[in-house]
Formats: C-alpha cells, structure tokens, sequence
C-alpha cells in the first residue's frame, strides 16, 4: 500500500494493488486477458490441428496444394503441420474465417486493413492464395466499408 498527500487538497490517496480496489487497475486486468488470449491460442491450435489430421486422411491437401508445396510441410513437436516455419491452415470447416474474424475484430487490432491483416497473420500462418482471402474478407466488412472516406462527407466547404 502505497500513502500520498495531495498538496492542492485536503486529502490522502491509498492505493491498494490488486483485489483489495472495488474498482480494478490497469495492471490488475492484465492477467485474465492473457490468460482469455491463451485459451482461445489452445482452442485455435486444436481446430487447426484437428483439420489438417482431417485434410491428410482423406487425401485433401493434395488437390489444394497443387504447386508442390506440401513436399515442404514438415511437422514440429505440437504435431502441427507448418510451411516454411508457418502453420498451415486447411481449407476446412471456415477454419480460415474464424482466423481472419479473430484478427480482425479482434479488440486490440480494431478493423486493420487488408495489408496489415495480412503482415499480422502471415507471420504465423499460411495457406495457398491466403493474402487474396484476406483481402476479399476485408473487402466485404461492412463496418470497414462504412469508415472509408468515400462514404463520408465533407465537413464543409475547403478554403
């Protein structure tokens, strides 16, 4: 706990970290977030870990990936199948939907556009024709389409 004296007013300032405040700090919401983010991490990687097992017993993969590069797939330690140190994401059961509505309606990227949605996914996943997905994706939000400056107007006259 932690005593200052305001010099303006009559008044003392206790600060209580964690449970002990009604109304919680900053720092005092930092760790169910993280903890949130990691569940929906684990929850993510057994889609995907679940579809690619999908994906390569029923012989899918080699009809989506006809450029040969599923000769460089290679699976790590988690048993997931990655791309040139990406995970691969099957084109199964909206598996590439649900990660693009995550980072993009995601709080704490708010609406990126169709480039930086995809410098952010790229960095972990991959899939074939992933960055005209994205950009398709992006194109029909309609909460994107609605900020563009197109449809908004001019606050007045330009001088």
């Amino acid at each position: 706990m932690r005593h200052m004296r305001c010099v303006d007013y009559d008044c003392n300032i206790r600060y209580h970290l964690g449970k002990a405040n009604v109304v919680a700090d900053d720092l005092s919401r930092k760790e169910p977030i993280k903890i949130h983010s990691i569940r929906i991490e684990n929850d993510i990687q057994t889609r995907i870990l679940e579809a690619q097992h999908i994906y390569i017993t029923e012989g899918n993969m080699y009809n989506e990936m006809s450029c040969g590069a599923e000769l460089q797939l290679e699976t790590k330690p988690n048993g997931l199948l990655y791309f040139l140190n990406h995970i691969w994401i099957p084109d199964h059961n909206n598996l590439r939907t649900f990660i693009m509505n995550e980072a993009h309606k995601n709080r704490y990227s708010v609406h990126p556009g169709a480039d930086k949605m995809y410098k952010d996914l790229r960095t972990q996943y991959w899939w074939p024709g992933m960055k005209k997905d994205i950009a398709l994706y992006v194109s029909k939000c309609f909460t994107c389409l609605k900020v563009k400056t197109e449809h908004q107007r001019p606050s007045g006259l330009l001088e």
